[in-house]
């Protein structure tokens, strides 16, 4: 059995393109970033916890294969999490305003007893236009950003926002699709197949 260690609704819709049959198990885990801790080592770590927390949860059931990932917003070596509230939405669009930011994404894919874990980052670069503070007034109202790292999702209204974008547009969603379909194939899972068999 697949499990994806996550809630989040985006890795579950990107997650279908190609595999049929998978289960939805989120992943309680703290995501405090460590002090000093460097971003791709962040997003790492979250990843790994994820998984490893759902191997636990499963007793290490033989034949289950997680997938897990974590996403966040990078600026000046900023880790930008999703937002508390309307102010630091605010903060954080201000702060992506009218520059360059990049989203990490990260991907674990091991198998339940946690015999082999793989691991992935992927950097995407993306460019934002100058955003007026009503229109990150009026953003937040929409209540797309409250639960998104960065405070904006590229996949929704947020995406009048993006400039320019180099990289990998499912990672910055949430979960890297060529990385996952790779490391799933190396389990021995093909997506082909899977689709085929719908």
């Amino acid at each position: 059995m697949i499990i994806l260690a996550s809630a989040s609704p985006r890795r579950k819709e990107l997650l279908g393109t190609f595999i049929s049959s998978f289960e939805i198990m989120p992943a309680d885990i703290d995501e405090t970033p460590f002090e000093f801790e460097a971003p791709q080592e962040y997003v790492v770590r979250v990843a790994k916890d994820k998984a490893f927390s759902i191997a636990n949860i499963t007793n290490n059931q033989t034949g289950n294969l997680i997938i897990s990932s974590d996403t966040s917003v990078v600026v000046d070596g900023q880790i930008l999490g999703k937002p508390v509230d309307e102010a630091d939405s605010k903060r954080m669009l201000r702060l992506l305003s009218n520059r360059s930011h990049e989203v990490i994404t990260s991907l674990c894919v091991c198998d339940s007893q946690l015999r082999r874990v793989t691991t992935d980052i992927v950097v995407t670069q993306v460019e934002f236009r100058s955003i007026s503070d009503v229109e990150i007034a009026l953003y937040w109202k929409s209540g797309e950003p409250k639960d998104k790292a960065g405070s904006y999702a590229i996949q929704g209204i947020g995406a009048s926002f993006v400039k320019s974008m180099a990289g990998s547009y499912s990672a910055v969603v949430g979960l890297p699709l060529f990385e996952t379909a790779n490391r799933l194939a190396e389990f021995g899972v093909q997506i082909f197949q899977e689709i085929s068999d719908e």
